[in-house]
């Protein structure tokens, strides 16, 4: 700003009402008149010696050197564009465009000059008005194509509002509105640049790369905006992230290559020039660092430079990011018709042509430097014939940054031809005002240029956001290295955004062409992905890119990749032997599909057939001494009770149910109290018939007449159904799902509700139990031949011994195993007390009859009393 206003040194308005010009520039240019004039800043040389910034009286002139043939096509491109507008008319009918367009030498102090130029004019000297007015000498500038060029420069322009069209500024840090006002561009920023790269790698799943960029504004913003796109996106991590220096620095590079060499990541993403990749390369072939897949930025991936038998072992296969590439009709046969200024000192001379011209043909212009004429050069007489020599500014197949000034000129021009086509009293400025082509201001430009919309013969659609970025769209670059050593830049895909798809990637993945001998992408990352039945478990201190696969711990799985935690599974559920997924738990219960099961089964339906048989063999015998001495209808009574104990064995077998586990305890309870009841009442009765048999004890037997036998039995049986009953009230057994034996599975069970009501149950029937068997022993001893005290005495035992040892194997059974327990103890004391009780009346019934007498019975050589 300083610098712009030390330029011009207003007169004292006493002496002279004018501005006077101090100092003047000479600059590589090329101008055309015109009702309006649009500026341009290009490249058209590599380099340049800046001279000393001061104001003398001798014109300060940079001395550019490298002719960049590019450059000045892109240069041309635009003139050719205005040239093109002029012709049109539809589009600024009756407005003739002109330009100035200066070489920026790819200087930031030329280009600085160059702008502050076209800005301020070249006018010796101009009035002052008191208003104010008038229009400037140029209405707006396409450029620059550097970064760090256009924020220096839109940062002094912007403050005046003038509108600047970048074709090749990729900085994102220039869509900051409050910073660049009046900035735009028709490429992408590298906000969206970084984006498309992210969506290539996550399209290959390389996750591991390295980042270079150059140190420039175009690489540091470049390698923030990446660096943090990538921690939100979390589709990867970096292995390095490099600076590379200006300038030839071998120490520097040789530490970067060595990184490189030292890395695991295949992958190598790089924001730079083409200068730092020449300087880089020649570091890497030294090293011999081969193995790696580069990805290029647009600011090299579709240039030739690199494009060498020395370099193209290690750089075939590139993939990168290029501007879109346009086709512009007519544009061939105008660069063919450039003509040079035959008037060197014409101050619209057109010394870029001159030095194209030069330079093409290998001449000088009069009058030529004196070591060009000691050297035999020859002359340029500007009647040369571009046709005669091969040359590449007219190779028009693959034009980009082309294009990109090709809609930055129409950009401008839509603009200026809405803001002319304005109504007066519907306008958008102070009182619905319009612009007039008199006294046309830069910062009413700028209001149109922000609603630009147009779509280019090549039907690309051209508008600017809220920042100045236009719609995005980059082609997908691959670099083939073919057999004759030659290279080809081929489009493989195209990334792009819109308003309706947002970003898109689209890739032919059979066009790329891979520098590998599996000629297959290559995989690059630092730990492979977790399969679905682990867990990732970070390394500490490395990236987390980078770390170990866990599997999942029984009863968790995860069903995703790269899962970060095992999920449990519901409580039913259990993981899969792969822990991938969940699978229902396994139940387990007493059934009658497993061997326990049919075993138990069928021992009780065994036990209930020989009960059976039993019962038959009493029925068909009745009236045998053996069937009536004994009682008979007790007899019958205790088989009938014997045969429920067997079937209640059932009712432990099978899936447990609300109504099997409240019936089972309580036909348990009931059968065995009614068992062993009858027991007891023979014992009593067996006890009440030897004591009648003595002397004055005939009246004992009075009470136990078979009224009151029946009415024992039911009443002792009664308190065991009590019992249940109050038990099964309060609190019922139920069916429950146990996960506490095993993880895996489920064990169906019956609790039972009330120890305390099971406790009383067992204990009711233990207690009857050891009262026969305290009865029955007792009464062992008595005479008779056939005295069933001794049966009754022997199968209490068994009847004892079973449930003594039932209660603790019973409380050390899991699962199904303690109703298996419960089953055998039932069946055991069941077997014990038929066998012990009728095996010995069926042996005589059946086997010795000849005992079957009453004579038998009662003993040979009594005497009945």
């Amino acid at each position: 700003m300083l610098f712009s206003l030390s330029f011009f040194s207003p007169v004292s308005s006493f002496l002279s009402p004018s501005c006077q010009l101090q100092g003047q520039f000479l600059l590589n240019g090329m101008h055309k008149p015109g009702d309006v004039v649009l500026g341009g800043l290009f490249e058209v040389h590599y380099s340049s010696v800046f001279p000393e910034l001061s104001f003398t009286s001798e014109p300060q002139q940079p001395r550019c050197q490298g002719f960049d043939i590019l450059g000045f096509r892109h240069a041309q491109t635009m003139a050719f564009a205005i040239d093109e507008i002029n012709k049109n008319s539809i589009l600024l009918p009756n407005v003739t465009l002109g330009y100035s367009l200066y070489d920026n030498c790819v200087t930031l102090g030329v280009g600085f000059r160059a702008a502050l130029s076209l800005a301020s004019g070249r006018e010796e000297q101009f009035l002052l008005d008191e208003t104010c007015l008038g229009s400037p000498p140029v209405l707006g500038i396409v450029g620059d194509s550097s970064s760090t060029c256009s924020i220096a420069i839109s940062s002094v322009l912007g403050l005046y509002k003038m509108p600047m069209v970048s074709y090749f500024a990729t900085c994102s840090c220039l869509s900051n509105r409050q910073r660049f006002p009046s900035f735009f561009r028709t490429i992408p920023s590298d906000a969206f640049q970084v984006r498309a790269m992210l969506q290539i790698l996550k399209w290959f799943g390389w996750t591991w790369a390295g980042l270079l960029v150059s140190d420039d504004d175009y690489g540091l913003h470049a390698a923030r905006s990446f660096q943090s796109d990538l921690a939100q996106s979390g589709g990867g991590c970096l292995a390095y992230s490099e600076v590379l220096p200006w300038g030839n620095d071998p120490t520097e590079f040789r530490r970067i290559v060595d990184v490189m060499r030292k890395s695991t990541a295949r992958v190598v993403i790089v924001f730079a020039h083409e200068s730092n990749m020449i300087d880089l390369m020649e570091e890497v072939v030294k090293q011999n660092v081969t193995g790696l897949q580069w990805m290029a930025s647009e600011a090299w991936s579709a240039g030739t430079v690199l494009h060498t038998l020395r370099f193209m072992p290690y750089l075939g296969g590139t993939l990168g990011i290029a501007i879109r590439r346009g086709e512009i009709p007519g544009f061939s046969d105008f660069l063919l018709r450039i003509r040079p200024d035959s008037d060197p000192n014409n101050s619209y001379g057109n010394s870029m042509v001159r030095q194209f011209w030069e330079y093409t043909f290998q001449c000088r212009f009069a009058p030529p430097p004196a070591e060009w004429v000691d050297a035999g050069g020859a002359l340029c007489t500007g009647q040369e014939d571009l046709g005669n020599v091969e040359i590449s500014i007219s190779d028009v197949s693959d034009l980009r940054p082309e294009y990109n000034v090709y809609k930055a000129v129409y950009a401008l021009a839509y603009a200026l031809d809405d803001m002319l086509q304005c109504v007066p009293g519907r306008g958008p400025f102070s009182g619905h005002s319009c612009a007039s082509l008199q006294r046309l201001e830069p910062w009413q430009l700028v209001y149109y240029l922000e609603k630009v919309n147009f779509t280019t013969a090549f039907g690309d659609q051209v508008s600017f956001d809220e920042n100045g970025d236009a719609l995005p769209i980059y082609d997908v670059m691959n670099w083939l290295w073919l057999p004759d050593g030659s290279t080809k830049v081929q489009s493989v895909g195209v990334v792009k955004k819109s308003a309706s798809t947002g970003e898109e990637l689209t890739l032919d993945e059979d066009r790329i062409f891979w520098n590998f001998e599996s000629k297959k992408p290559p995989r690059s990352v630092c730990s492979d992905s977790c399969p679905p039945g682990t867990r990732i478990a970070r390394r500490k201190g490395e990236p987390v890119c980078c770390f170990d696969c866990i599997p999942c711990s029984e009863g968790k799985i995860s069903n995703e990749t790269d899962s970060m935690e095992c999920t449990s599974c519901p409580e039913d559920f259990w993981s899969s032997p792969q822990h991938d997924h969940c699978v229902p738990k396994r139940t387990e219960f007493l059934s009658y599909h497993e061997p326990l099961g049919i075993c138990l089964t069928t021992a009780s339906l065994l036990g209930t057939l020989i009960c059976t048989i039993v019962m038959g063999i009493f029925t068909y015998h009745r009236s045998t001494p053996m069937v009536r001495a004994n009682n008979s209808e007790l007899s019958f009574l205790l088989l009938l009770s014997l045969k429920l104990c067997f079937l209640c064995s059932l009712l432990f077998i099978g899936r447990p149910r609300l109504w099997t586990c409240q019936l089972r305890h309580a036909a348990f309870g009931i059968s065995f109290v009614l068992c062993v009841s009858c027991i007891l009442v023979k014992t009593m009765v067996v006890l009440a018939v030897f004591k009648a048999s003595k002397p004055g004890g005939g009246a004992s037997l009075k009470w136990f007449g078979a009224v009151q036998q029946r009415g024992t039995v039911l009443a002792l049986t009664s308190i065991q159904a009590a019992i249940c009953t109050v038990w099964l009230v309060s609190s019922s057994p139920a069916p429950h799902k146990n996960t506490q034996y095993h993880n895996d599975k489920i064990v169906f069970e019956c609790v039972v509700g009330s120890t305390v009501g099971f406790a009383v149950l067992l204990g009711y029937i233990g207690l009857l139990a050891i009262l026969s068997f305290l009865l029955a022993f007792l009464a062992r001893n008595l005479p008779d031949n056939f005295n069933e005290a001794k049966l009754i005495t022997f199968s209490m035992l068994i009847f004892c011994a079973v449930w003594v040892a039932f209660i603790p194997a019973y409380v050390n059974s899991p699962g199904k195993y303690a109703d298996a327990v419960e089953v055998f103890a039932i069946l055991a004391s069941s077997f014990g007390l038929l066998v012990a009780l009728f095996g010995p009346k069926c042996y005589i019934i059946l086997l010795r009859p000849e005992r079957n007498t009453k004579k038998a019975i009662m003993g040979r050589g009594t005497t009945k009393t």
